[in-house]
């Protein structure tokens, strides 16, 4: 008898335990939710989806600390990548400042959290559409509303392309010829430093490198836009000298500059 009953108090325990981890698993989930879905939110959602952009709306594919990317796809069956800034987040408020101030397309932007996030999306959404413009191997960008971006998704059913730090390659200097083109082509043609460039903001596709997370990059005309060029280019040039890639950094900046 006393086995049986501490057979049943395991069960119980048990039954506890996952009723437990169950309550905490919907306590996150909804966390997430309201802090990503909240009302201003989802009315730029329905709005994108009345204007026909978006038409099925999958699950995340990618977080952040300010942003969730979500897999979602177009009336016409097209993969869509769906970027949400987080409007709760006041700390990210001292980044935009950073990356907007100097910046003449952004002159008049009310300083609220809200009104600069909207302003931080139009913003990537506008450096993303002048490299793609201009050539460079970016997503396709698509539409922007509010603190939602749309852009065309790159990977296949919702499994994003590796970033450039998780993959293994055969060929790291033609890779790095690539990205080097490419951040050339940037500057000289789309008149923008990205800012924040390294292995960590390149996706690997189809043996092709492709740029992503333009929202702090800046015209090429910004008081600091040298300083963060010569940034991208010790960081790309740090990650491909460790895989066996000759390369000096002064060289290419110099190289980049005089386009």
């Amino acid at each position: 008898m006393a086995e049986d009953w501490e057979e049943v108090e395991e069960i119980e325990e048990l039954k506890y335990k996952g009723k437990e981890e169950k309550r905490r698993k919907d306590e996150d989930l909804l966390k997430t939710v309201e802090e990503v879905f909240d009302t201003f939110t989802l009315e730029a959602i329905y709005k994108l989806i009345n204007r026909k952009v978006i038409d099925l709306f999958y699950g995340v594919v990618d977080t952040g600390k300010e942003s969730r990317v979500y897999w979602a796809k177009s009336p016409r069956g097209e993969d869509l990548a769906v970027k949400i800034f987080l409007t709760s987040t006041r700390e990210f408020r001292r980044t935009i400042l950073q990356y907007i101030d100097g910046d003449p397309r952004f002159k008049k932007i009310r300083r609220g959290t809200r009104p600069l996030i909207y302003a931080w999306a139009l913003k990537e959404f506008k450096n993303l559409k002048k490299a793609y413009e201009a050539g460079v191997s970016v997503p396709k960008p698509i539409a922007v509303y509010r603190n939602v971006i749309v852009m065309s998704f790159v990977g296949e059913e919702g499994v994003p392309a590796p970033l450039l730090k998780d993959v293994e390659l055969d060929g790291y200097e033609e890779m790095f010829h690539k990205v080097v083109d490419n951040l050339k082509k940037l500057y000289c043609k789309a008149e923008l430093v990205h800012a924040d460039m390294s292995e960590y903001n390149i996706m690997v596709w189809n043996e092709e490198p492709v740029f992503f997370d333009f929202g702090q990059a800046v015209l090429a005309t910004h008081p600091n836009a040298d300083v963060f060029l010569e940034r991208d280019v010790n960081n790309l040039v740090n990650f491909f000298r460790k895989r066996g890639v000759k390369a000096d950094p002064k060289a290419i900046l110099l190289d980049i500059l005089k386009c």
